[in-house]
């Protein structure tokens, strides 16, 4: 069977912090044929482990990479290694992801108000200032 997860599953399968939900997306997931996560579920998942969670950037980048990795999980490997590369570098996953998805769809560049997003991208990002 090929499921599609929610945040919700994988932040329970990642942290295991609620044993029965815990065992439910585990048993789920480990017995997928395939296991699809948007680009979107990454993100949130990377945002909901740095922020509720509390884990490092370097933590939170090496449970995605894991689990990316595993044989079933199909994920936009592009834009995944696109934001995991931001994460490492101490920016957020979405805003490796917004950068790289720029970039696909041929923008002349992308403008944010997030200095650290401005910094960490090569380019193609523009800092808006006020005033």
């Amino acid at each position: 069977m090929r499921v599609a997860i929610d945040t919700n599953v994988l932040v329970r399968y990642l942290t295991e912090d609620d044993e029965a939900q815990a065992a439910l997306a585990a048993e789920t997931i480990e017995g997928a044929s395939a296991v699809l996560v948007s680009t979107l579920v990454l993100a949130e998942t990377a945002w909901v482990l740095r922020r509720a969670y509390k884990h490092s950037p370097a933590e939170v980048a090496s449970a995605l990479r894991g689990f990316i990795d595993a044989r079933t999980v199909e994920v936009d490997e592009e834009a995944a290694e696109a934001g995991l590369l931001f994460l490492e570098q101490g920016g957020n996953f979405a805003d490796g992801v917004i950068a790289f998805e720029a970039e696909r769809s041929r923008c002349d560049r992308v403008v944010t108000f997030d200095r650290t997003f401005a910094g960490l991208a090569t380019g193609t990002v523009t800092l808006l200032a006020a005033g």
